[in-house]
């Protein structure tokens, strides 16, 4: 499958002044659509929360570490939990979580508000470090061993965004979310939404003749049997060898 082998349709053509009236209309329904969005947050900063064992272990670059070493100090730690299928290839890993990862890789924002980031990933350090690598990843990157999975996924599932509040030694959490909760993470969606074919995916309601090329069960997140982010690595030579059987 190729996009741009695709024949699509295409909006009217009208002067600029019809345009930008057409324009300005949708403008109100997007600032109250963003107003909106400012007075969730509001409710968001006044939830309660809910304690979380500070202790719980990890695994990071330098061995052993718990949760509160993963706030670095910090007041605030934002973590995305990353699906794993150990044993699998690179090209068998999970291709939402890979499509959100790639986009983060900024953190000096983040560290400004005094919040640290971190992915904690389902698989073995050894095995999953090696895909951050092979993604070129940077955020901080920690494993989660099976004696963690129940104190911090707490009867959810990996592929969940959570943020985290320290006070001293103990460990609140304060929020999380999942599906298209985790959006914001990945800004190319933000941009598509602003173009005239929008995402290309099934769901969406756009005219007849526009292009509708993936769904939204994993495929919008793969092109040729991989997870779409990974060809540029390969073609820039690295490695995608993670330990694994070729076969799997």
């Amino acid at each position: 499958m190729n996009p741009t082998d695709n024949k699509s349709g295409q909006p009217a053509v009208v002067d600029r002044a019809a345009w930008q009236a057409e324009l300005d209309a949708l403008r109100i329904r997007e600032k109250a659509h963003t107003r909106e969005g400012d007075a969730i947050a509001a409710v968001r900063r006044r939830l309660p929360m809910v304690e979380t064992d500070a202790t719980a272990p990890l695994v990071g670059s330098e061995g052993p570490v718990t949760l509160l070493d993963a706030f670095e100090g910090r007041r605030q730690l934002i973590v995305y939990y990353q699906m794993w299928h150990a044993g699998k290839t690179a090209a068998r890993q999970c291709e939402g979580c890979t499509f959100s990862t790639t986009h983060i890789s900024e953190l000096s924002y983040l560290h400004s508000r005094d919040v640290s980031y971190a992915t904690f990933c389902q698989g073995p350090y050894e095995e999953s470090s090696r895909y951050r690598d092979f993604m070129g990843w940077t955020v901080p990157w920690y494993s989660v061993p099976p004696a963690s999975v129940d104190r911090l996924i707490a009867n959810r599932h990996f592929g969940i965004l959570v943020s985290y509040l320290r006070d001293g030694d103990k460990v609140y959490e304060t929020y999380w979310t999942t599906g298209r909760g985790n959006e914001p993470m990945a800004p190319s969606y933000g941009l598509l939404d602003l173009t005239v074919y929008g995402r290309q995916e099934f769901w969406e309601d756009s005219p007849e003749g526009w292009p509708r090329h993936w769904d939204a069960k994993g495929g919008q997140f793969r092109l040729n049997g991989r997870p779409t982010a990974q060809w540029s690595r390969l073609a820039a030579g690295r490695s995608d060898d993670l330990g694994t059987s070729a076969s799997d």
